[in-house]
């Protein structure tokens, strides 16, 4: 018999001295967060939780308003009430918890997916599931497994935050569903921050930052359990599955004694080391008594001896070359006394730790972590076996949980339009008090705007875009490179403006009047002497935009002057300045009201128009200017919108002029412009010409459409070109699903038809077979047309969704002659060569923020 071990036995008494005179407060599940997804319904599980319907006035919980919610078809009795409702995201879309301040900690996420019968296949859904900055789920699908129950449970730190998002991601053109989510946080201790690391080859170190990763659960055993389930008695209600699929050899035992937990609750910060390894005293929470209470043993031969060799083995089936979180769980319910047992785990065949029954003394569970890395085969292995000299040759495990340590990060958090139930019940009454005394104020607002812009249209026409006066004063901008004011001289455009006078109305440029930043420097807004409303765009050094760009676009743009492009008023190139001075545009950038603010949503009347106008000022820039001009670099933040959402293009920075004819078709040039917006035969060839300007526009009409960026790299690989992909969905019939909810019920078929047309012509591969912007305008004129015409039948109490008769009489004499537009726009057409009268347009790149 080996001798006993004094220091073993000191340190074990320390141990006992230390956590029995100060016993921890019961751990309790907090209410929070349990949800039952696409119901108004609370569920309970058959325990002690309460999963709350998200769509109920109850519901603490904020998802997006773009979800929908499905019921089981049948309302079959077989099925748990938690799974016959689920919610669906046919868009990037998710959950947002509120997390306190001083609520950051451990917390354990379960997401419930039971794919029940309804008139979505829910077993087809394929997606992603991102939180906290990680990947939690990938390409995930319940596909074939109707009917089956998948609980993905992981283990996640959070800082002190405001709040948690869970986001679901569709894989290419399927969508993302959840029936339940629980979310809840568990004692900051339950997960420690380093644990011993066990190569595949068996080398050993500290694995420190654990709470740096998410951990999900992959197995969790109770070793020799072939009885009832373990969920009902799990304080954390986690599921341990029996271990005989895994095991080999061994025994199954187990035993009615009561389990001694030396502390309860929280506080499992209680290791103690053995020969420099930490070992803690497991808790209630850390596993149940019934875990603790069976265990699988040696097998004795026929004569009751246990052989020397150990034989008992589990193998699991991971991931290769991955790192797992381990945690072993013992409790000696075998032996009658203390220090009579001792034995050896192993980890593959490279690695063993030597268990002593001596900490084990009345029935006491211990367990030990460790991170162990997968070797090439993907199986972990894990044995047990008796020490040699041992006097009883025993060995034994109770319970073995294994979790992935996720470290591939995932897809940013979700910027969503969420609507939180609860909170709308509690704000409604306040909302109601408010609307009603804010209600004479508002009419008094309108009335004041109202006389605003009668006295600023007055002000205007008496403006008439005479010259502006010249002040003295230098640059207060500092050394900035060579001077370059002297340069433009010889333009004598009537519009060099003084940089005190520019100073003066943006109140020495300061940051408060910064309303966006482009690649060319900070865009402020200023106040004239006279009333008038500016955008002022000033360069900065390292913008990546210099002069000949400045000095290109007032030189350009001077020649030209249209309704539906942005008017220069002045620039300044004192010294080492270069400041354009424009009209302000009330209502930001197209982009700023389709997706990434808070700006009211455009209707889909609105939104032709919008892009009518645009399509006005490229057709002047491509046929009305002198030698035509390309505008390079047409997107959907170059294109403004003022206090009446007209559209006027802006930018001109990258644009290039040159006689575009038969005669020359192209201008061979470098390739400038924004990814995502680039003709792929453009970028291919370096030949430009206006079709590349029409590509372009094609992206912004699908960004009109769909309500998302031209490149999303957040989205699967095959999603993020949005040209690509429309163009992908196009070919099979389900450009449909891609179109922004929030319109998708305003859109007369015919309109849409003949809009998805016009996309579909611009974005062709080679610019030969794209329309000239002058069809693309006729096109796009026509779809409103056709949505006037629905608009017109609805009134009057036809059918809207007749779309044989009612367009067809309408439309049946239109004839492609030039719009009514171009006959208007040709009477601004005209080069202007009087100096004094000229105008130039330019606008702020990326004007992203809204100023009134």
């Amino acid at each position: 018999m080996k001798p006993p071990r004094i220091i073993s036995m000191f340190s074990f008494l320390l141990l006992l001295l230390q956590f029995s005179s100060s016993m921890a407060s019961a751990y309790t599940v907090p209410d929070k967060y349990f949800i039952n997804c696409g119901s108004n319904l609370n569920v309970e599980d058959g325990g002690d939780r309460v999963f709350v319907g998200d769509d109920s006035t109850s519901a603490s919980v904020c998802f997006p308003r773009q979800s929908s919610a499905v019921k089981e078809r049948n309302n079959s009795s077989t099925t748990p009430p938690l799974y016959q409702t689920a919610r669906i995201f046919r868009v990037p879309s998710g959950y947002q918890f509120k997390i306190g301040e001083n609520e950051g900690g451990c917390y354990l996420v379960r997401l419930h997916f039971y794919a029940f019968s309804s008139g979505e296949t829910l077993s087809s859904a394929r997606f992603n599931v991102a939180s906290a900055g990680f990947l939690l789920l990938e390409n995930f699908s319940a596909e074939n497994q109707t009917n089956s129950l998948f609980v993905k449970e992981f283990y996640l730190n959070i800082n002190s935050k405001t709040s948690l998002q869970i986001d679901f991601f569709p894989v290419e053109s399927e969508f993302a569903f959840v029936n339940a989510i629980e979310l809840f946080r568990i004692p900051d201790n339950f997960i420690p921050n380093m644990a011993s690391h066990v190569t595949s080859k068996g080398n050993t170190s500290d694995y420190k930052s654990i709470h740096s990763w998410v951990l999900r659960t992959r197995y969790r055993l109770d070793v020799g359990n072939s009885g009832s389930s373990v969920e009902m008695y799990d304080t954390l209600r986690r599921r341990w599955e029996k271990d005989g699929p895994y095991a080999k050899n061994g025994t199954e035992f187990s035993s009615s004694v009561a389990i001694n937990y030396l502390v309860r609750g929280e506080d499992n910060n209680n290791g103690s080391e053995e020969n420099g390894v930490a070992v803690f005293a497991s808790t209630d929470v850390t596993a149940p008594e019934i875990v603790y209470q069976t265990a699988r043993v040696m097998t004795p031969n026929s004569s009751g001896i246990v052989g020397k060799s150990f034989n008992i083995s589990w193998s699991l089936q991971v991931k290769s070359n991955y790192s797992y979180f381990i945690r072993a769980h013992f409790c000696d319910i075998t032996s009658m006394g203390m220090g009579l047992t001792y034995f050896n785990f192993y980890i593959y065949d490279h690695f063993n730790w030597s268990v002593h029954t001596d900490w084990l003394e009345s029935s006491v569970p211990i367990y030990r972590d460790f991170v162990v890395d997968s070797d090439d085969s993907g199986n972990l292995t894990f044995s047990v076996g008796p020490d040699e000299s041992s006097y009883v040759r025993n060995a034994f495990l109770n319970g073995l949980e294994v979790m992935e340590i996720i470290t591939t990060r995932g897809q940013p958090a979700i910027v969503a339009d969420y609507q939180c139930k609860k909170e709308n019940h509690i704000n409604r009454l306040v909302l109601e008090l408010v609307l009603g005394s804010f209600a004479l104020i508002c009419i008094m607002v309108v009335l004041f705007c109202l006389i605003w812009k009668y006295r600023k249209s007055k002000i205007i026409r008496n403006l008439d875009w005479a010259p502006l006066s010249v002040q003295g004063g230098g640059s207060s901008h500092g050394k900035r490179g060579s001077s370059h004011g002297s340069s433009l001289g010889n333009l004598k455009l009537g519009l060099k403006m003084s940089f005190n006078e520019i100073q003066t109305a943006t109140n020495n440029f300061h940051r408060k009047r910064i309303i966006g930043k482009g690649g060319f420097g900070n865009v402020y807004k200023g106040i004239l002497k006279n009333g008038v409303k500016i955008a002022v765009k000033r360069s900065e050094p390292g913008s990546g935009q210099g002069f000949p760009e400045f000095q290109t676009e007032i030189m350009v743009l001077s020649r030209i002057r249209h309704r539906h492009l942005v008017s220069l008023i002045g620039y300044c190139d004192e010294k080492s300045e270069m400041i354009l001075v424009f009209e302000y545009m009330e209502n930001g950038t197209l982009r700023d009201h389709l997706y990434h603010s808070d700006l009211p949503s455009l209707s889909w009347k609105q939104r032709i128009e919008i892009c009518i106008g645009a399509a006005r000022g490229l057709n002047y820039l491509h046929k009305g200017a002198a030698g035509g001009i390309i505008h390079r670099d047409v997107k959907s933040t170059n294109i403004l919108l003022d206090e009446n959402h007209v559209a006027k293009v802006a930018d001109f920075g990258l644009s290039k002029t040159g006689p575009l004819d038969h005669q020359q078709p192209s201008v061979t040039t470098g390739v400038k412009g924004t990814f995502g917006y680039l003709d792929p035969e453009y970028f291919r060839t370096q030949q430009l010409t206006e079709k590349s300007d029409v590509y372009s526009f094609g992206v912004v009409l699908l960004e009109v459409l769909c309500a998302r960026p031209a490149l999303d790299p957040t989205l699967p690989w095959s999603q993020v070109n949005l040209a690509e992909w429309g163009m992908f969905c196009k070919r099979r019939g389900t450009l449909e699903e891609l179109i922004d909810p929030r319109i998708k019920d305003q859109i007369d078929p015919n309109s849409l038809r003949k809009f998805n047309e016009t996309v579909e012509k611009c974005l062709e591969e080679e610019g030969s077979d794209r329309p000239t912007m002058g069809d693309v305008l006729w096109d796009l004129e026509y779809s409103l047309q056709l949505q006037r015409g629905a608009r017109k039948r609805n009134l009057s109490g036809e059918d809207s969704n007749n779309t044989g008769t009612g367009a067809s009489i309408e439309l049946s004499n239109v004839r492609r002659l030039p719009s009514l537009s171009t006959q208007v726009d040709s009477e601004v057409m005209s080069i202007l060569s009087d100096d004094s009268a000229a105008h130039t347009v330019f606008s702020m790149s990326n004007f992203s923020q809204r100023t009134r």
